[in-house]
């Protein structure tokens, strides 16, 4: 039998974080180690963290191995596990990605249609977006194509602020296309 499609909900990503070595596993002879309170413990042996984690009923969990000592941390896993995933989460929602987006245009378009699309090119470039631009040719059209590239560059023209070309007009396919990005330097206006 086959699984019916979920429809509107998005599939959530899982997030891999890198496993961090607990108790026994961890390496090095002598740690910097904090306790579950947050205060600093100093620097210890692996043994006496070890029986200090024990008496505590917590795991020593190796927070960086990149400093001399390492740091460990007594808390229980699970736990410092979750805060990892939660703050790994929050870093992937504030990042922002550049998404290409799509604008169709044809040359007999009428001004008002023209000035609607170059409404969204704007909003779209002022979230970061890229944004493609596409003359779309029919028929005896594609003949003309000095004619047609003149009006892609004319729309280009009206955009209302700086913008870098990422990739020049060029044919493709069914007309022109044109991808432009705001330039950084730009403030908004």
């Amino acid at each position: 039998m086959k699984r019916a499609k979920r429809r509107g909900k998005k599939p959530q990503r899982k997030i891999f974080i890198k496993a961090p070595r607990i108790n026994e596993n961890i390496r090095a002879e002598k740690l910097r180690v904090v306790g579950d309170q947050g205060e600093n413990l100093g620097i210890i042996t692996r043994e006496e963290a070890l029986e200090e984690a024990k008496k505590r009923e917590l795991d020593l969990v190796e927070v960086t191995d990149q400093t001399d000592p390492p740091v460990a941390k007594i808390t229980s896993y699970d736990k410092y596990r979750y805060q990892l995933e939660k703050a790994e989460k929050e870093k992937q929602k504030k990042q922002k990605t550049s998404e290409l987006k799509n604008i169709r245009i044809t040359p007999r378009s009428a001004k008002n249609d023209l000035e609607t699309k170059m409404k969204k090119v704007v909003e779209f470039l002022e979230e970061g977006d890229k944004v493609e631009i596409l003359i779309f040719l029919k028929g005896r059209e594609k003949a003309n194509k000095d004619w047609a590239k003149g009006k892609l560059v004319e729309f280009l023209e009206g955009i209302p602020f700086e913008y870098k070309v990422l990739v020049p007009i060029k044919y493709a396919g069914r007309g022109f296309a044109v991808q432009i990005i705001k330039n950084k330097n730009e403030k908004n206006i």
